[in-house]
């Protein structure tokens, strides 16, 4: 790791990554707790093609979860337009970040965690088209100059709650993310599909750990909430919508080449 001093503005290299720390406030807002130190420490010790290696030992969901190749196959089917610049919202440990370095020639992601964006910048160190942005993603929306191709909201759209802090944040939200597209820009969102099948048959609803939750709307929660088809198209609306449903949006391992549309839906059954 080397640390730059810019004009006052603090950046440091990891491998061949920039991680930018201008819009950082010396605080991790969210954490996963302590299986973030053994991630950390899985990926400067470990390379990435023993990942899986590391995975079948550890038996441990969120290792699986932040370090499994599964997690890129829900944009690696997507046909990129030549030398694309990408706004990655909420990149996380950098299960995204491979997948859209591979593909992009530049990828901007933004994480309010520093332990977690330090995490993806080890994971994906060989990537020198990667510059993390660490920090509030309003902060860095409202300071943003640079415009992208593509704006990524991978498990993102549904905590838009806690970002904005309304009943309704939707609109506001979408048209922050809308400003950082050049004309003819693209979102990518992939988000669960409240009234998907698995939860008809009893599985916990994703981010809130509970039966039914968001078959009944989400009552008594204020964080988080996901939709269902109509509903997306409604809040997208008059923006050309084509969902394109998936078995499982966090670990979908479909590989499908599909016709480009101005915003594509991962609408997870």
């Amino acid at each position: 790791m080397r640390r730059i001093n810019d004009g006052g503005y603090m950046k440091e290299t990891i491998g061949n990554v920039l991680l930018n720390l201008d819009y950082y406030d010396g605080e991790d807002a969210y954490s996963d707790g302590s299986i973030e130190d053994r991630l950390l420490e899985i990926v400067k010790t470990t390379p990435k093609e023993d990942y899986q290696k590391v995975i079948l030992t550890e038996k441990s969901w969120p290792i699986f979860y932040h370090l499994s190749p599964e997690r890129e196959n829900i944009l690696d089917w997507y046909e990129w337009k030549d030398d694309a610049s990408v706004f990655e919202v909420g990149a996380g440990c950098g299960a995204i970040s491979g997948v859209l370095c591979r593909n992009a020639k530049r990828v901007v992601a933004n994480d309010l965690s520093k332990r977690r964006s330090t995490i993806n910048a080890y994971k994906n160190q060989d990537a020198s088209n990667l510059e993390i942005m660490v920090g509030n993603f309003n902060v860095v929306a409202e300071k943003m100059e640079e415009r992208f191709d593509y704006v990524t909201l991978i498990g993102v759209l549904e905590y838009a709650k806690s970002y904005i802090g309304k009943d309704n944040p939707y609109p506001e939200y979408l048209e922050k993310i809308n400003r950082l597209l050049k004309p003819g820009g693209k979102i990518l969102i992939a988000i669960e599909n409240r009234l998907g099948l698995k939860y008809f048959a009893g599985c916990r609803e994703d981010h809130v750990g509970r039966e039914f939750v968001g078959i009944e709307g989400y009552p008594g929660i204020d964080f988080v909430e996901t939709f269902s088809k109509p509903e997306l198209e409604q809040m997208l609306q008059p923006v050309p919508v084509q969902p394109e449903p998936q078995p499982d949006a966090p670990l979908q391992s479909i590989r499908k080449t599909l016709q480009k549309k101005s915003i594509r839906i991962a609408a997870a059954a």
